[in-house]
This record gives C-alpha cells, structure tokens and sequence, in this order.
C-alpha cells in the first residue's frame, strides 16, 4: 500500500496542493530525474526573500553517491533509518549576511522557509514527498561540507516518490499512517490583539 496523499481535513477550501502535502518516511527506491529536481529548484527560486537576496543555498545527493552517505552520517539515529532510503537528500543552508552590505540578515531563515514552502507545494503538484529534519549534527554538516563561516546548515530533506509504510519499523509505520491534524485557527489567529 502506497499513500501518495493524505487530504487534509480544512475547515475553509485551500489549494489542492496544500491539502495534500505531508511528510512521508517511507519512500520508493525509484530516483527523481535531473529535470524533476530542477523543476523543484526553480520554484523554490521564485520565493519571495527581503531585498531579494534569496539567502537559500541547496546542497543535494542521490542516493548512492558519496555525499548522500555523508549526509546521512550527520542525521540523528531516528532519522537515519528511514531517511537512508530516500532518492535524495538536501540540506538547506542559509547565507547569514546580506551580499549588499555584509550585515547580519535577520529575515534569511523566514526567506528560506518561504522557499521550501514554494518546493513543498511544487513537490506535491509532482507526486513527490518531502520530508524536513532538525535533527542532525550542524557542526558536522559544516566540517564534512567545508561550509564557509557566512553559511548555516538549517534543514535536511529527505525527498522522493512514495514508498510503502510497511517497510517501515512498526512505531514509524504507525506514525506514517495516523490521521492528519492541526490547531483549530482560532487558537493560532488573534483579531487586534494578542490573547494567549
């Protein structure tokens, strides 16, 4: 059983894409071609970013390379069982200053977000799963990648077509199957002021 998508339940009608884009574990061994992942890149290339300077930097392997290992070497035990498989792995950096002027850059990791938000739903539109990590090792990501100081290691992706959650262990198959869900709007959208 594959699940390419699992509709989110709204309470208002959003884009198609949005609805049914999650985070999938279980990925099939089939390779995302040259042509698809630029497809991704040019969406993410087209995010808004403050004074345009599109802070996002992308470093990407397929599985089978050297680098793809490296990346995996880097990830946290829970996240390297599932992730290993994926047809791709990226990690997302962002660029600390401002090419401009070389001051610091408060807006480069909500610029990169909108990125990925921009890839997330491009993905979706492909058949693609995406899935983001926090956890990995920064420190290592900078050794083994030779990051410059100007740069940091944000996320990791694991990306590719949808696999069967039954080759999953069963806690991370039970995960991958569970039901959707989110905070109702009201408890995240306040009118005028802020209510906690």
């Amino acid at each position: 059983m594959i699940l390419e998508a699992k509709e989110a339940k709204t309470q208002y009608h959003i884009l198609k894409e949005i609805k049914d884009r999650w985070s999938p574990r279980a990925f099939a061994p089939k390779p995302v071609d040259t042509e698809t992942l630029n497809t991704l890149f040019e969406a993410m290339r087209w995010a808004s970013s403050s004074m345009n300077e599109q802070p996002w930097r992308v470093i990407y392997a397929h599985k089978g390379e050297e680098a793809h290992a490296k990346i995996v070497e880097t990830l946290m035990p829970g996240n390297q069982v599932w992730a290993e498989q994926a047809p791709v792995l990226m990690i997302n950096l962002v660029k600390k200053t401002y090419t401009r002027n070389g001051s610091p850059n408060k807006s480069a990791h909500h610029d990169l977000g909108l990125a990925i938000g921009n890839l997330a739903l491009q993905a979706t539109a492909e058949g693609i799963g995406l899935h983001q990590m926090g956890g990995f090792h920064k420190a290592q990501v900078e050794e083994l990648f030779e990051l410059p100081e100007d740069f940091e290691a944000v996320t990791i992706i694991a990306l590719g077509y949808f696999g069967d959650p039954d080759q999953l262990p069963e806690a991370l198959r039970d995960r991958e199957l569970e039901e959707r869900n989110r905070m109702p709007i009201d408890e995240f959208v306040h009118h005028g002021q802020f209510l906690s």
